[in-house]
């Protein structure tokens, strides 16, 4: 009998980051400052109206493209903060959360031969679903400790061949926001040459420093041409709901829909109810949230600081990007992470997991997480602090 070995595009890449560093955590009892998983969950009012759709109304298949009142609340939160117009029948999808929504945009759009520009760093999902619908990656790199936008690289990355820019604002794990000089640039070589953007704007609520998002979406001659990506897991701490919603034209959901409806036909109803709900909270939960957060960034980066770690900004998402170099370690991220666990108890995730191949500049930073309790952070810090300490 010949061995199984199974899909050599997942075969081949073992287990996640994430996974390898969660292990360690458990196995060395250490602070998990690693994974983007809230210590808190959610809004209590919206867990109730989830738990309360559960018990009241149905549980069987709702439609493949969501309840009507979640694809209304999706349409009118688009319009709410963005001005974008959207038809919550035609150009709304909820997903099994983002990823699912990412999966579904890319096989539903890419086709085998098919260019994607991707930015480095990614999410870690990004690269096998582009290779799993045949698509062939184009990669440019933002890097530390500025993450500027390399325009000749980009421009020079599209052709006639390109079908999509994959583009992550705030981006996952660099903490950048892209600001509307860099992103009119993507709009106008999308527009030149013809090219679908994916838009991942699953951080966009947590936009720091007066900072406002602005998706793609918005720029002129764009709406017909992007699909933008939000996250209920990411806007209301409840990251195990796995809720995502995708917005497009008809003329790019239709195929979007076709790829979902192949991968999952339909997503949780109760879950889909709370969302909904919850998107239709006033204006005062988001600015909440979004200033509960920046403290929560303020109080671990003063922290990182004075446990000598050279500390990046953080402009949006749960990151932080800091320089340990200034600790006196000449070794890579990867080893300094593990050093890190063992000697102070703490979980990073060490950057250069989220570039594909050679250094580039990269192996000195590691990245921490702040959606965390203040008291957990605090004791991390204390430990690190007596690790480090010279």
């Amino acid at each position: 009998m010949t061995e199984f070995v199974g899909n050599p595009l997942f075969a081949s890449g073992g287990i996640t980051i994430f996974e390898v560093m969660n292990e360690l955590a458990q196995k060395h009892q250490a602070i998990n400052l690693g994974q983007g998983a809230p210590d808190t969950d959610g809004p209590a009012d919206i867990r109730e109206v989830a738990a309360k759709a559960t018990m009241e109304l149905s549980n069987q298949y709702p439609p493949l493209a969501g309840v009507p009142e979640l694809l209304a609340a999706v349409a009118d939160h688009n319009k709410r903060f963005y001005g974008i117009d959207v038809d919550p029948k035609t150009e709304v999808l909820v997903a099994v959360g983002a990823t699912e929504g990412l999966a579904d945009v890319i096989l539903g759009l890419v086709a085998p031969g098919d260019e994607v520009i991707l930015i480095e760093p990614l999410y870690d999902s990004y690269l096998p679903i582009v290779k799993l619908a045949g698509g062939i990656p184009k990669l440019v790199r933002v890097t530390p400790p500025h993450w500027d936008l390399p325009r000749e690289e980009l421009a020079a990355a599209f052709s006639e061949k390109t079908k999509l820019i994959l583009v992550n604002s705030p981006q996952n794990p660099c903490s950048k926001v892209y600001g509307d000089e860099e992103l009119q640039f993507i709009a106008d070589l999308c527009i030149k040459h013809d090219v679908i953007a994916l838009c991942d704007e699953v951080y966009e609520h947590l936009v720091f420093d007066g900072r406002k998002h602005k998706p793609l979406m918005t720029f002129p001659g764009m709406h017909e041409r992007t699909v933008r990506i939000g996250s209920a897991g990411k806007t209301f701490s409840l990251t195990g709901w796995k809720i995502g919603y995708v917005t497009a034209c008809a003329r790019l959901m239709e195929p979007i829909k076709k790829a979902h409806q192949f991968l999952v036909f339909t997503v949780p109803p109760a879950l889909q109810y709370g969302v909904a709900f919850g998107l239709n909270k006033e204006d005062a939960y988001f600015e909440n949230f979004t200033a509960e957060m920046q403290a929560k960034r303020d109080y671990l980066m003063k922290g990182l600081k004075e446990v000598g770690f050279d500390v990046l900004d953080s402009q949006g998402t749960y990151f932080i990007s800091c320089d340990f170099r200034p600790l006196g370690y000449d070794c890579d991220d990867v080893e300094f992470c593990q050093i890190m666990i063992k000697e102070a108890g703490v979980v990073a995730i060490p950057v250069s997991a989220f570039y594909q191949g050679e250094d580039g500049g990269v192996r000195h930073f590691v990245r921490f997480c702040f959606c965390k309790e203040e008291a957990k952070m605090a004791e991390a810090i204390e430990r690190m602090k007596k690790a480090f300490a010279k």
